[in-house]
C-alpha cells in the first residue's frame, strides 16, 4: 500500500459507470452502505477491521499518467472523461465504525456520503479491504475465545493467500485478539510483537538433537522454547528438553521464559505426559505451546479433553479463514440526492427477503445494558434521529414484527458507533495503533453475552429499526411501481 497507487484496484465496471453517470451529467451526491448479511462460521458477531488501510486508500486516490494512457488504450473511453479523471481526488464524507469493534448483519459498517462518480469508484477496494480483515479479525477472536484465556499467536504467512492477505491478515489476527505474528514485515510495519521458536530443520541439521537443543539455549537464554517431536516427541523430545533445562539450572542460567512445542501426534495425550514428566524434574513453569492445523473447533476440542497446553500458535486455519473463506460484505446505494437537495431513499428489492435493503441516510446506535453494560441490540435510524433514554423503547423485528421488547426508560444507553473518517474529503479520523486497537476489541468483547459468543449456535444479538425507518421502508416496498 505505500508503494503502490491502488486506484485501479477496482471493477471494470465501476469505471464504465463513471463514465456513464459523466456522459449524462450525473453526479449528484448519493448514499452508499457497506454491510454483510451473515456472520462467520455461523458465529454471533463478526470484528469490523481494515478501515486503516481504507483511509490510505482514500488519501492516495488519484490516476496518475500512466492510469489514463492504460485507459485510453482500451478505446472505450473518452478524452473528455479522461481530463476529468486526471484531475479526480474524493471530496466526499465517509463514516464508519471503528475497527475492533464487534458488529452485527445487516448494519452498515461504512457510510459513503460523496458524487456518485467518487462514491461508485471505490466500491471494490472498499470492500476488499474490509472484507478481508474483519473475516480474519473475526475468526481470530473465536480461536483465542476457544483458547480459553491461553495465548494464541499468529503462524500464518507461509500459507495465506498472498504477502498482502499474510500481512494485512495478520494484523486483524492482532486485531481479533493474537498476542503476536510470525510476520515479520507485519510486526515491523504495525508495531506488533514478533513471535516464534524453531523449525525441525534446526533440529536435523545437527547431528543429534541434544547438541541442537542445546545450541539453541544458548543462543537465546531469555525465552527457550524447543521443539520436542523431531523425532520421538515422549522418548527423545521431552527427555532431551528437561536435560538442557536441568543443565542450565545446575549453572544458574535459568530462561525467563521457557518450554517445550508439540508440532503433531495426539495433542491431547502428549501435553498431558509431557506436563508430567517437567513437573516430575522440577520444571512447572515450563510453558507447553502447541500448534499443528488448530483452529477454534480444534483447540475448543483438546481443552474439553484436559489437554495441558498454555499457548497455541496457529497458522493455515486462522489465516486463509479456512471454514469461512469470505465475509461476504456487499455496498449498496441508499439515497440519491434530489434537485431540491433533500436525500430520496433508494431501496433494492429482491424474492429473498434478507437482501432487500434498507433505505435512506442511516446511522447506527449501539444499544446497553445500564446495569451489565451488556449489548441489548444494535438500532439502525435515520441519520437525524435522536432519542431519549430516559424514555421506554420499543425494539421490534424487522422481519418477524411480532417478536417484541421493550426496554424500560433508565435501564439502557445508547451510543452512536458509525463515525465520521472523512469530511469534504479530509480525513478527520486518528487511526490507533494496532495494539490499542486490540485492547479495545477485548473491551468489545465484554459487552457481549456469553450466549453469542458460543462457538456453536450462539444466541443472535438482535439488530433493528428504528419505527421512522420502518415506516420508510414499508412504504417503499408498498408503493413500488416497476
Amino acid at each position: 500500500m505505500d508503494n503502490r497507487n491502488f486506484t485501479l484496484l477496482t471493477d471494470f465496471y465501476e469505471i464504465t459507470m463513471m463514465q456513464g453517470y459523466f456522459k449524462n451529467n450525473a453526479n449528484e451526491p448519493v448514499v452508499f452502505d457497506m454491510f454483510y448479511r451473515q456472520n462467520p462460521d455461523d458465529g454471533g458477531y463478526a470484528v469490523c477491521a481494515g478501515l486503516a488501510q481504507v483511509i490510505d486508500y482514500i488519501k492516495s486516490l488519484h490516476f496518475d499518467y500512466d492510469d489514463i494512457d492504460y485507459l485510453r488504450g482500451l478505446n472505450v473511453f473518452e478524452e473528455d472523461f479522461l481530463d476529468y479523471l486526471a484531475s479526480f481526488h474524493f471530496t466526499g464524507d465517509i463514516y464508519a465504525i471503528p475497527e475492533g469493534t464487534v458488529v452485527f448483519p445487516m448494519e452498515p459498517l461504512v457510510k459513503v456520503v460523496a458524487p456518485v462518480m467518487e462514491a461508485q469508484l471505490i466500491e471494490t477496494a472498499l470492500l476488499n479491504l474490509i472484507n478481508h480483515q474483519s473475516l480474519i479479525a473475526t475468526k481470530a477472536s473465536r480461536v483465542c475465545y476457544a483458547a480459553r484465556g491461553g495465548a494464541v499467536m499468529e503462524f500464518g504467512l507461509r500459507r495465506a493467500q498472498g504477502p498482502d492477505a499474510g500481512t494485512f491478515g495478520a494484523r486483524a489476527a492482532v486485531i481479533g485478539g493474537c498476542i503476536g505474528t510470525s510476520n515479520v514485515i507485519c510486526a515491523k510495519d504495525y508495531g506488533i510483537p514478533p513471535l516464534g521458536t524453531h523449525a525441525h530443520s534446526w533440529i536435523m541439521s545437527f547431528g543429534d538433537e541434544l547438541t541442537a537443543f542445546r545450541k539453541y539455549a544458548e543462543l537465546y537464554p531469555q525465552n527457550t522454547t524447543l521443539l520436542v517431536d523431531t523425532y520421538d516427541t515422549l522418548h527423545s523430545g521431552v527427555p532431551h528438553a528437561i536435560q538442557v533445562f536441568s543443565e542450565l539450572r545446575e549453572k544458574n542460567k535459568m530462561p525467563e521464559n521457557y518450554g517445550i512445542r508439540l508440532d503433531s501426534g495426539d495433542l491431547a495425550y502428549l501435553s498431558k505426559k509431557a506436563r508430567k514428566m517437567l513437573d516430575d524434574a522440577g520444571f512447572q513453569e515450563a510453558a507447553i505451546c502447541a500448534s499443528s492445523d488448530l483452529d477454534e473447533y480444534l483447540i475448543d476440542s483438546l481443552l474439553s479433553q484436559g489437554a495441558r497446553i498454555d499457548s497455541w500458535g496457529v497458522g493455515t486455519n486462522l489465516i486463509t479463514s479456512r471454514t469461512t473463506p469470505a465475509f461476504g460484505g456487499v455496498y449498496k446505494l441508499a439515497a440519491v440526492e434530489g434537485t431540491d437537495g433533500t436525500m430520496t431513499p433508494k431501496i433494492k428489492l429482491s424474492e429473498n427477503p434478507v437482501k432487500i435493503t434498507n433505505p435512506g441516510n442511516k446511522t447506527v446506535y449501539r444499544i446497553y445494558d445500564r446495569e451489565t453494560g451488556k449489548i441489548r441490540a444494535d438500532y439502525i435510524t435515520l441519520a437525524e434521529e435522536t432519542f431519549d433514554e430516559e424514555k421506554d423503547l420499543l425494539l421490534f423485528d424487522p422481519v418477524a414484527t411480532w417478536k417484541k421488547t421493550r426496554l424500560a426508560g433508565g435501564s439502557y444507553k445508547m451510543k452512536e458507533i458509525l463515525i465520521p473518517i472523512f469530511q469534504n474529503g479530509q480525513c478527520v479520523y486518528e487511526t490507533p495503533d494496532v495494539m490499542e486497537i486490540q485492547a479495545y476489541c477485548k473491551e468489545q468483547m465484554d459487552t457481549l453475552w456469553e450466549e453469542s459468543r458460543r462457538l456453536v449456535n450462539p444466541q443472535a444479538v438482535y439488530v433493528d429499526l428504528s419505527d421512522r425507518l420502518y415506516e420508510m421502508k414499508r412504504n417503499l416496498l408498498d408503493n413500488f411501481k416497476y
